[in-house]
């Protein structure tokens, strides 16, 4: 048996468990738009910005600035949630992580 490679194995394991108790900021993502600041400035109370999304399309879950996720709006118990539809491929999040 190989001990330096369960050294390692047992070391990054221990690593990672430091890591799962770090919190993220989590966020959901509609869609978006771009606006000059001119509309910007005019917006008030009962203003509508129209986003890029239709709302039969999936939201994006977002952490830490990086799509994790994509699922659809739900409500649970009066309160918003996302049921989880797609998990964004590794090739998805390495590419994130150069944008």
């Amino acid at each position: 048996m190989d001990t330096s490679r369960n050294n390692s194995e047992t070391e990054e394991s221990t690593n990672l468990a430091i890591l799962m108790d770090v919190q993220l900021p989590v966020s959901i993502r509609f869609g978006e738009t771009e606006m000059v600041l001119e509309e910007i400035v005019k917006l008030g109370v009962g203003s509508v910005i129209e986003l890029n999304s239709g709302i039969d399309q999936p939201v994006e879950l977002v952490v830490n600035n990086r799509i994790l996720a994509r699922g659809e709006v739900v409500t649970i118990d009066g309160f918003y949630g996302i049921r989880i539809t797609e998990i964004t491929s590794v090739g998805e999040r390495f590419k994130s992580l150069n944008s």
